[in-house]
């Protein structure tokens, strides 16, 4: 993108404080695993109270090993986890409400119309999984392992499925009020 996701506006709010503003009625803390150009995501945020940030100074080696960073710095009384990445700003309360539901399973994926996306919610018991991936890995390893078990939550939600990666992504999120 030439700029950071986290810092894209949208709706007069970053991709970032939009989604701290939807985790943290689900979630707290909400963690946000940042690497290059840390310092300009966080003081480019407007609600900074909303986040406590993890920097990830192996952030090169890729998503794992901020997945992992981020596991690192979840408080040991949680249950789990929502993970999600940057560039969904737009998914529904009612979807994270939905992932959270009782009794907590040990996965659960949204699905919207045949389409998995963002956020996951991890249970805790997956964690050490996760951590003990070598960076050559991919965090899809574990969720295959585990796919028999994963209860996938069928949402009215095209937020699950944004992707943002270029800048002509990134017009047709803004134009469009449905998924890319």
């Amino acid at each position: 993108m030439g700029f950071p996701k986290a810092l894209l506006p949208w709706r007069g709010i970053t991709f970032l404080d939009a989604l701290a503003r939807s985790l943290a009625a689900v979630c707290d803390p909400v963690l946000a695993v940042v690497g290059h150009d840390a310092e300009r995501i966080e003081s480019g945020i407007a609600h900074p109270e909303c986040i406590r940030f993890v920097r990830n100074p192996d952030y090169r080696l890729g998503q794992l090993s901020s997945l992992q960073a981020g596991l690192r710095a979840v408080p040991a009384q949680a249950g789990g986890v929502l993970f999600t990445l940057v560039d969904h700003p737009r998914v529904r309360l009612a979807t994270l409400r939905a992932l959270l539901e009782d009794p907590l399973p040990l996965i659960a994926a949204p699905v919207w119309e045949g389409r998995r996306g963002h956020p996951v919610f991890v249970r805790q018991d997956l964690f050490g999984e996760f951590l003990s991936l070598a960076q050559d890995e991919t965090a899809k390893k574990v969720m295959h392992r585990h796919a028999a078990v994963t209860r996938l939550v069928t949402v009215d939600d095209p937020g699950i499925a944004d992707d943002v990666d270029d800048t002509a992504a990134y017009e047709r999120f803004l134009a469009s009020g449905e998924a890319l």
